[in-house]
Parts: C-alpha cells; sequence; structure tokens
C-alpha cells in the first residue's frame, strides 16, 4: 500500500468521524420544545459578555421601554437601569443600558473593582447594591474562576451607541426592598427589588 493511498484512507476516517460527531452534537443541542429543561435553565446565572459589540449571545437583553433608575456620569455617559429582580436561588440581578451621549468613546476602566485577578479591564465589576436601612453593601457575585458575574469587556462604546449591562449579587434579607445601586464615578440610584 502506498503512502498517498493510506493519507487519502486517513483523511477519509477523519472526515467521518468529524461528521459523525458534528451530527451528534447537533442531535443534542435541538430543543424538544417540551419545556422540561427550563426549569434547570432557570437556576443557572445569567451568562457573561466578553464581546466589545452592542448586544450578543450571553448579554441579557435589558428593557429599555421600562426605566426605574437613571444615573448620569461625566462624558456624557447615562446609565438607564430597567430591572431589579430577586431569584429564588438567593441572588439580586440588575439589569440596565449604558449609553454614550459624549462625543468621545467611553470605556468602563473606572467602573471594575480594584482586584488584580480579574481578566477583563473594562467590566461593571465594581458595581455595589447599598441597604442603607441595615448598613450593608453587596458586592458583585464571582464565579469559580473569580471572574464577576457581570458585564465585562466593556470599551470602545462609541458616541450615540448603547449596550445593555447587567450584574448579579447576593440578595439581601427578603425584608429589604429598596437599595441603591452604584457605579464608580457615578451618582448611586435608588431602586425598588421586584421578586
Amino acid at each position: 500500500m502506498s503512502i498517498r493511498r493510506t493519507t487519502k484512507t486517513a483523511r477519509g476516517a477523519v472526515a467521518m468521524a468529524s461528521a459523525v460527531g458534528l451530527a451528534l452534537v447537533v442531535a443534542g443541542c435541538g430543543g424538544g420544545g417540551d419545556g422540561g429543561s427550563r426549569a434547570s435553565d432557570d437556576k443557572k446565572p445569567p451568562a457573561r459578555s466578553h464581546a466589545p459589540k452592542d448586544s450578543g449571545p450571553g448579554t441579557p437583553a435589558a428593557d429599555s421601554a421600562k426605566v426605574i433608575g437613571e444615573m448620569k456620569g461625566p462624558d456624557g455617559v447615562v446609565v438607564t437601569l430597567s430591572s431589579v429582580v430577586r431569584d429564588s436561588g438567593g441572588f439580586v440581578t440588575v439589569n440596565g443600558t449604558v449609553t454614550n451621549h459624549g462625543s468621545r468613546a467611553f470605556n468602563a476602566i473606572d467602573w471594575r473593582s480594584n482586584e488584580t485577578e480579574l481578566r477583563s479591564r473594562s467590566s461593571i465589576s465594581g458595581a455595589t447594591l447599598v441597604d442603607k436601612a441595615g448598613k450593608k453593601r453587596y458586592l458583585v457575585l464571582r464565579d469559580t474562576n473569580g471572574e464577576c458575574l457581570c458585564t465585562t469587556g466593556l470599551s470602545g462604546l462609541m458616541p450615540g451607541a448603547s449596550r445593555p449591562i447587567f450584574a448579579q449579587f447576593p440578595a439581601p434579607p427578603a425584608k429589604v426592598t429598596e437599595v441603591d445601586f452604584q457605579l464608580p464615578t457615578m451618582p448611586p440610584a435608588s431602586v425598588q427589588i421586584t421578586d
């Protein structure tokens, strides 16, 4: 048997194995539409977005029609909050939109926390929820790799552009219904937590 024939046979085997693997992946991803797996998906924390695009697959969509709070910062940057929801898993998720009304590109470098292990230098990991009555401050949650459960890769937001943002926090006690959402360099916004 020649080397040429052996190489062709090996390529054919690799192509066949790849096709079978792809078919299995596609079959596994297909939704049955029965809604049976939805219950376990509701308990997962929201995915982070690393892409600097306005919306991508992993970025929770903010309902921009609903406004529960607004924060105006330097250089024409405005954060509009659309929801602060308490999950049954003991978390509070804040959703909103950041809009650049300024004249130059915006980077969220000042909004990150002071931690050194974070990979994204432009995130909202420095956000906090403050329970003024209980005198407690809640920090953005981290995953097992130390990354924030929040919007990351928030850089190069051009003038006139908007981007959905989110951050997930430990839930305050059930009796706490009003908190202040804070971002560095921005004034706080008092918001109501909904269930």
